[in-house]
């Protein structure tokens, strides 16, 4: 799908041209561009007609109006002059996009922002290019015949009077989506196409954008005693793995730290010896979510060219059961030489963050360590799938994905950590045990993370109810897959450390 900018005409001929005209009304309703009045008087009548507010979310099509070349115009509601921001604009080109998908070739966006609003018209414009794009997301790749609803958009064009603000801002915009996509495509390949060593070797393609991309191999984590991640692989046929991925963008001859995004890439999880039931395996082949996202940042930093030093590290590996696996009671010793009393190997990620974590605080000395992992059940109970789960010890961190979270549409909600929850994980025979009990699962689970990060300022990211979507699909997630923290963390980086 082509997306491109066009001026805004000052005045009228706006029905001229051919595809679907897009037109934006303020609350009450009032269009916010002008044109002519003919035109305009049929459009004030279809609004009255269909009982339309201007209302965010509403829209009112007229199919081949009177007068004009047009096979449609949609009159896409913005609410309040003073209430439009990115979230509108982003809304508006994603349900515009999903509705014109497969019924319309071309369709042109010409809503002028009034000058109350939240952001500016160029800003807009690059907003309803980036909801159009998250629209487009489609995963066919293993269809041996095509869908009934075949797509047919192939260019959308988006008047502007500010058009170098919104190319420029496009620019970021969309090499964020690319990312966001990059992510979905990897959580939505089934577990025999996308295991540990496969993964692995996809993410070299991000030495095309200047990314430095190492692979450690089993016998390479042997050395460095990363035994806590690689137990969780003794049972499967696929060998684990561990990238990492450096990002050098920041001003020649400042000499900073880099910040550190850490993800749990579990490619499939059986739950090991302590099996799952059979309907709670189905989706299982999402569990490297974590690990996808850290890969979009990473892309979406590079192909933007973020000046700022980033790393990326992921532990890859496949959970299942077998006659070597780990079992409960083993006991294994973690880079950091703790000892982990395993009693559930369900309780797997933990075990591979522990080690992929140690890493990177050892080896890079970072300046704030942020993890993501679909870690727990008990998270979607707390939070359900709006909010990811968020645990930190350190409050600015906290607060600054909290802000940046809310600003993206891509939620967190802090939850605590303190010595009375981490005395659960105490162990009979070793250093610390792997679960803490029925009671309070992702805290425990944090609490676990929390031993390895070494007092680095660290933030852990709980995205088991975000990371797909199995009820109705949203406007900007049209697949499974939703490529959650992507848009949160470059945001992050993009007002706090770039520089």
């Amino acid at each position: 799908m082509q997306i491109s900018f066009a001026a805004m005409p000052k005045t009228g001929p706006l029905a001229s041209g051919s595809g679907t005209l897009v037109l934006g009304a303020l609350e009450g309703p009032k269009l916010a561009h002008e044109t002519d009045s003919g035109l305009s008087a049929i459009l004030t009548r279809a609004m009255t007609a269909a009982g339309f507010k201007g209302k965010p979310g509403q829209m009112v099509e007229i199919l081949a109006p009177s007068g004009s070349k047009r096979s449609r115009i949609l009159i896409a509601g913005l609410g309040k002059a003073e209430n439009i921001n990115t979230a509108i604009a982003d809304m508006i080109g994603a349900t515009v996009t999903g509705k014109l998908l497969d019924r319309e070739t071309e369709v042109t966006f010409a809503i002028e922002v009034p000058k109350k609003a939240k952001i500016s018209d160029g800003e807009f414009a690059a907003h309803l290019a980036f909801g159009a794009q998250m629209r487009s997301y489609r995963f066919d790749l293993y269809r041996t015949a095509p869908r009934d609803e075949k797509p047919t958009l192939a260019k959308v064009t988006i008047a502007t009077a500010e058009g170098a603000t919104a190319r420029k801002d496009w620019e970021e915009l969309s090499a964020v989506g690319e990312g966001i996509f990059w992510a979905r495509d990897l959580v939505n390949e089934p577990p025999n196409v996308l295991y540990p060593e496969e993964f692995a070797r996809r993410t070299k393609v991000l030495a095309k954008l200047g990314v430095k991309v190492e692979i450690l191999n089993v016998a390479h984590m042997q050395k460095l005693g990363m035994n806590s991640l690689l137990s969780v692989g003794w049972g499967s046929a696929r060998p684990s793995a561990l990238v990492v991925m450096q990002w050098s963008g920041a001003p020649k001859g400042k000499k900073t730290a880099p910040v550190a995004f850490i993800g749990k890439g579990v490619c499939f999880d059986s739950g090991g010896l302590s099996l799952k039931p059979a309907g709670s395996m189905v989706g299982m082949k999402g569990d490297m979510a974590g690990a996808a996202t850290v890969v979009g940042v990473m892309h979406a930093l590079a192909r933007r060219k973020a000046r700022v030093n980033a790393v990326g590290v992921i532990g890859l590996v496949e959970n299942m059961p077998d006659g070597a696996a780990l079992r409960p009671n083993d006991v294994v010793t973690s880079m950091s030489g703790k000892t982990v009393e395993v009693l559930n190997t369900d309780a797997e990620g933990r075990l591979v963050l522990a080690d992929a974590l140690w890493y990177t605080q050892s080896r890079f000395k970072p300046r704030f360590m942020i993890n993501l992992a679909t870690l727990t059940g008990a998270i979607v109970t707390a939070l359900g799938l709006e909010h990811a789960g968020l645990f930190s010890n350190d409050d600015a961190l906290s607060a600054q994905l909290s802000e940046v979270g809310t600003a993206e549409g891509e939620l967190v909600w802090r939850l605590p950590l303190s010595d009375a929850y981490d005395k659960l994980l105490r162990s009979k025979i070793a250093d610390m045990k792997n679960i803490g009990g029925p009671a309070a699962g992702s805290i425990t689970a944090a609490q676990f993370l929390q031993r390895f990060v070494n007092n680095v300022p660290w933030a852990h990211l709980d995205i088991a109810g975000v990371a797909w979507q199995d009820g109705e699909q949203k406007a900007l997630i049209p697949s499974w897959s939703t490529g959650w923290g992507v848009r949160l963390l470059n945001r992050l980086v993009a007002e706090h450390y770039e520089g």
